[in-house]
């Protein structure tokens, strides 16, 4: 082996005669390098390996992880994460060039919007009230005890104006006038009800000098030209149109009828209330325009009609819908049947 890589060394491109006198004449020159790995190890300084663990200890997740870290971005957690959970810090890297804007939360152009419940005519009302007077209702404030605090912008005009919107033509309507109590439903002559006057309410109202002075103008006016002074109101008296006013077991007509197939003395609020959508009765009656038309309260089982010619009508709603009283302030024309809408 040694003899044939000596040879492949030597191998020059001299002839063969040239190589044999060559070689007998000079030693062989053979490469250490290719022959050291037969050659013995030599004693001498050695350099130490580190030893290596191919099964290190390696610390297991739960002791790196002190706690579990939420997306910031979810919106809905499936388990109960305590409070230093919920308001940790972020973690992960930050954009220096962000500014502080720029790095708030935000899922809309102009900033971050939380969905709410809000009514659109409230809506549309504090919009307008705020481009028109300047200011408008807090929404992050309770509105139920509305007071200085809970307008924003221009809060010196809503306490001058009382915050008064724009839907609203003067201002807010104080509390109800409290009524005379009075009467037994039992005593039909006694008893007020609902149409009883208010505490505050004056029976006589007297013209003023300057009022009376206009009266009294217009009232020669009138006797020039020839005209009359109206007849003098008189006594007031009713008129019953129904054959008797108490039925077989003592009730009256104010009694709230129960056979109308509708329960009307609920006090439940209905789900639904739609508008009229057929003509089902008309009660005529008056000679003149009807100024005013109400029903009976809670239950509505009866109709209050008030005309100008100075009589006010009580009509039944359901079953024969008939004129049961008459009630007349002063003498009137003879009466001729006149549609009054329902």
């Amino acid at each position: 082996m040694s003899a044939a890589i000596a040879s492949l060394a030597s191998y020059g491109s001299d002839s063969d005669s040239e190589n044999e006198s060559e070689s007998n004449t000079s030693p062989e020159k053979v490469d250490p390098d290719a022959t050291a790995h037969l050659k013995p190890l030599q004693s001498g300084p050695t350099m130490s390996l580190a030893v290596l663990n191919s099964a290190p200890e390696v610390a297991v997740k739960e002791a790196v992880e002190t706690g579990i870290h939420l997306d910031p971005s979810l919106k809905e957690v499936s388990y109960n994460p305590t409070f230093e959970t919920m308001f940790a810090p972020e973690f992960g890297p930050v954009n220096p060039y962000k500014t502080q804007q720029m790095a708030a939360p935000r899922n809309m152009l102009s900033g971050y919007a939380e969905p709410a419940h809000v009514n659109d005519f409230m809506f549309e009302q504090q919009r307008r009230t705020f481009s028109t007077f300047g200011y408008a209702l807090d929404p992050s404030i309770d509105t139920s005890q509305v007071s200085s605090n809970s307008y924003i912008g221009a809060v010196d005009e809503a306490e001058k104006n009382k915050g008064l919107t724009v839907f609203e033509s003067g201002s807010k309507k104080s509390e109800k006038r409290k009524k005379v109590k009075g009467g037994d439903a039992a005593e039909i002559d006694n008893f007020l009800g609902p149409w009883a006057k208010y505490a505050d309410e004056k029976d006589v109202a007297k013209p003023s000098e300057e009022e009376q002075k206009e009266l009294d103008e217009i009232t020669a006016k009138r006797q020039k030209k020839g005209r009359n002074e109206e007849e003098a109101p008189a006594e007031e008296k009713t008129i019953l149109h129904v054959k008797d006013m108490y039925d077989y077991q003592g009730r009256s007509y104010l009694h709230v009828p129960q056979d109308v197939g509708i329960n009307l003395r609920s006090a439940d609020v209905p789900d639904k209330c739609y508008l009229p959508k057929k003509q089902l009765h008309v009660w005529s009656g008056h000679t003149k325009g009807v100024s005013a038309i109400r029903l009976f309260p809670s239950s509505g089982h009866l109709l209050l009609s008030c005309s100008m010619d100075c009589k006010i009508k009580l009509w039944e709603v359901y079953n024969e819908r008939r004129c049961i009283r008459t009630f007349i302030g002063k003498q009137a024309e003879s009466s001729s049947n006149v549609t009054s809408p329902h």
